[in-house]
């Protein structure tokens, strides 16, 4: 039976079944493949400086350890920051049960003025726990430490796909006569990966020090860890500059009220608007390769997958599925321009 003869409504319906075993497949073993994947991830991401030291004619274990060694310092400091930074909020917390309910008396005095039921006002002001306000600000970086606690197994593997790079390379250029679909497929998702991270991280630094600066002349608590918080945040596509503001602002309304709360939302909007909405796409250009529609789809599929670990990594994980399942097959092409939204 030729393949024109299926109807083409079964072909997409088993296609969408093995879609879905392989992706409930992966997320039963999220543990292992999310950092296997984030392994890969900063591989990538420090490969050119594998290549300038070739360049230079350097010792293989010389090309092999610098690389290691700068993601290894890098996961290492951010271990170590969200660590002591969550234990210090999580002491923090406690101390603020006073103005939380000095706001929930403000916040029922007002909607007494405004002829608001009383009663009922306040049964759904009690069902409030102060110790849950941040609640999901506590989830998200526990979520994270969490995610960066597989240490050893993600150093184990950096350590071995650093020791196989150098040899990686030589293979996929040995065979690139022979498939060249696929290589250069394998070739532009690491390229734009690579630009992806780069590109996200120099802005990301530079939002992040902003809003430090900003929640420190605010007298925000703990400012170094939403500075963090807001880099890591800056890698989760669509949904990650509200998911790095949510906890500073409300840390700022039980801090120095809603005054406070308000000028922070409003130093994060300029801040997010300025570099993430205007010099960003600039500078990133067409690295990405998706559309918007694409993008939070992929933000949400990676996330039911792989969980926190997935969010950070959709755009990196979309990437290689594209280069694989689609940027390999030439007759593919108009997937392809679907999903990148330009024909």
């Amino acid at each position: 039976m030729s393949e024109r003869s299926i109807p083409r409504a079964i072909i997409v319906l088993l296609g969408t079944a093995c879609a879905l075993i392989v992706l409930f497949g992966l997320r039963e073993v999220a543990s292992i493949v999310g950092p296997l994947v984030l392994a890969m991830v900063l591989v990538i991401a420090v490969s050119p400086v594998r290549g300038w030291l070739a360049g230079k004619r350097a010792p293989v274990w010389v090309q092999v350890a610098v690389p290691f060694l700068i993601v290894v310092f890098v996961v290492l400091a951010m271990v170590a920051v969200l660590t002591v930074s969550v234990t210090q909020l999580a002491g923090l917390l406690p101390s603020y049960s006073g103005q939380f309910q000095g706001l929930l008396n403000q916040a029922q005095r007002f909607a007494a003025e405004y002829g608001f039921g009383n009663e009922q006002l306040s049964k759904a002001l009690q069902s409030f726990d102060p110790g849950k306000l941040l609640g999901a600000a506590q989830a998200l970086l526990s979520s994270l430490v969490g995610v960066l606690s597989s240490l050893f197994l993600i150093v184990v593997l950096l350590l071995a796909m650093s020791l196989d790079a150098p040899i990686t390379a030589k293979i996929l250029d040995s065979v690139r006569g022979e498939r060249p679909g696929i290589i250069t497929a394998l070739d532009t998702f690491a390229g734009k990966t690579r630009r992806y991270l780069i590109v996200s991280t120099v802005f990301g630094i530079i939002c992040a020090t902003c809003d430090v600066i900003a929640l420190y002349l605010l007298g925000v608590p703990l400012p170094l860890l939403w500075g963090v918080l807001a880099l890591i945040t800056t890698y989760i596509p669509n949904i990650g500059f509200v998911l790095g503001l949510i906890p500073p602002s409300m840390l700022a309304l039980l801090d120095g009220g809603p005054k406070q709360m308000i000028l922070v939302i409003a130093a994060y909007c300029v801040i997010n608007v300025v570099f993430q909405g205007l010099v960003l796409p600039k500078y990133l250009g067409d690295a990405v390769g998706l559309s918007t529609t694409m993008t939070l789809l992929s933000l949400i599929v990676w996330t039911f997958v792989l969980g926190p670990l997935g969010a950070l990594l959709a755009i990196p994980l979309s990437l290689l599925t594209k280069a694989l399942l689609i940027d390999s097959d030439p007759s593919a092409k108009w997937a392809g321009a679907l999903i990148s939204g330009k024909a």
